[in-house]
């Protein structure tokens, strides 16, 4: 069990969420570049490049680039933003993002803050930068990482979010796996239900990291003024609610929301509503970041401005709580070691059974105490396909459904694997009361067989339930 989560998990960090930029038409004609290498948190050496104008004459404000989620990201993720940047007249920073103590079922956001200062440290110290005007930016988990930074340390200027949240990561990303199936024609119990006891469960036995961490309460110690994008056509973060929630958990006024049309979760022009991505910022993207830092560091933060029209969700989302005991992991597993004694041992039983016919006369009577029915037949088969096969597509509808949903054909708002699965399911069901009988005629060892088998059956009512496979 705990493997197949992880795997699932795996799969989600590297297809579901691809929150990094492409690299493609970086321009770094008319820039210099810089190594430098600094000291992240619990003293892990962290090596990036400075990008700066050529013949800049006066010392630039400066800003450092926070990565989204994923494992071993190379700064080369975010050049194509460090190039525009740097063409604006800003000195940037990008930096590998760490591996040691960040994996797919680990992470902390407070490390990857530390990681962040020790990258604002290096480039105040870089040649040609104002030290006293260095600012973060941070795109998708880097919207929870820039501004934890920016509580923690008063080197911080100013802070940019991107495609940023200010909910809890488990609401954020329930959500955005759910409105990929929902943009596929998906709807149900699906979108509805399934996915968010998925996520519950994963969060549930360790395999979601920081899933309830509060960014309300880090926004409420954000003293540094604020710069708020957003792609009108984000499909991972909320972009009509999280404007407001930004807003919301700061405490002051110095804040800018901007939205820019057509531009998808890393304000990258999008062809199809934010299911692909292109390699081209959203125009004007770049000139505002420029403009508004320089505005920022010269001392004069605008106050509660908002740039573009606020985006349009089709749906919205919706609190995910913690497990309750009858939903824990350890019910969950009992449940599939029950489902496995049950439906996998009806089939093992026919081995035993011919072992009887060569043992003789003796065991003559116990063999024909063996009960033939349909309904067992399709109790043993239908149930395992169903929890089998359910839990598969789950796992592929959060792979796919956060960015690329790929549910397969879709019949009356459900996949036509998922309305497979169910009518499995729903067979199973009508076997289970058919089963009854049979168990009751049943004698001897048979009976304990069919009682097992009957077992399992009785188990899988409330359990496909739970999962969506018994709603509509």
């Amino acid at each position: 069990m705990k493997r197949l989560l992880l795997a699932a998990l795996a799969l989600l960090c590297l297809s579901a969420s691809p929150a990094t930029a492409s690299t493609s038409g970086d321009d770094l004609t008319g820039l210099s570049s810089a190594e430098v290498a600094f000291t992240g948190s619990g003293g892990l050496a962290l090596h990036g490049t400075v990008l700066l104008p050529e013949g800049a004459t006066a010392p630039l404000p400066g800003m450092v680039l926070v990565h989204g989620s994923g494992t071993g990201v190379s700064r080369k993720k975010l050049m194509t933003e460090a190039t525009a940047f740097a063409h604006q007249g800003l000195a940037v920073l990008i930096y590998d993002k760490r591996s040691q103590g960040y994996s797919l079922t680990q992470r902390s956001y407070t490390a990857l803050a530390d990681d962040a200062i020790g990258a604002v440290g290096a480039l105040r110290a870089a040649k040609g930068v104002d030290p006293g005007k260095i600012g973060v930016w941070g795109l998708s988990e880097g919207g929870w990482v820039a501004p934890l930074a920016a509580t923690r340390s008063r080197d911080i200027s100013f802070v940019v979010t991107v495609g940023g949240n200010a909910m809890e990561p488990l609401r954020q990303q329930t959500w955005a796996v759910a409105a990929g199936l929902r943009k596929a024609g998906v709807s149900g119990a699906l979108p509805d239900r399934s996915v968010s006891a998925l996520y519950r469960l994963l969060a549930g036995t360790g395999q979601f990291p920081e899933p309830y961490y509060d960014a309300q309460a880090t926004l409420g110690r954000v003293t540094q003024p604020v710069l708020g994008i957003w792609g009108a056509d984000d499909l991972l973060t909320p972009p009509q609610e999280t404007p407001g929630l930004l807003v919301k958990g700061l405490s002051h006024d110095r804040y800018t929301l901007r939205f820019f049309p057509g531009a998808d979760h890393a304000a990258h022009l999008t062809p199809d509503g934010g299911v692909t991505r292109s390699p081209e910022l959203a125009p004007g993207y770049a000139e505002a970041v420029g403009s508004w830092v320089r505005e920022v560091t010269s001392g004069s933060p605008p106050k509660a401005e908002t740039v573009g029209t606020l985006p349009r969700q089709a749906s919205f989302t919706a609190a995910v709580p913690p497990l309750a005991w009858w939903e824990s992991g350890g019910v969950q597993l009992a449940a599939l070691l029950l489902f496995l004694v049950a439906f996998v041992g009806y089939p093992l039983w026919l081995p035993a059974r011919a072992l009887l016919r060569r043992t003789g006369s003796r065991h003559a009577a116990a063999e024909r105490g063996v009960v033939r029915g349909r309904a067992v037949r399709v109790l043993a088969i239908c149930a395992p396909v169903a929890v089998t096969g359910a839990l598969a597509f789950l796992m592929y509808s959060v792979i796919t459904g956060g960015k690329l949903a790929h549910p397969g054909p879709v019949l009356a708002g459900r996949p036509l694997i998922w309305l497979a699965l169910q009518a499995l399911a729903v067979a199973a069901v009508v076997a289970t009361a058919f089963t009854f009988p049979a168990w009751r005629r049943a004698k001897g060892s048979e009976r304990v067989r069919l009682g097992l088998l009957l077992a399992g059956g009785v188990a899988f009512v409330p359990w496909a339930f739970y999962w969506g496979l018994l709603l509509p």
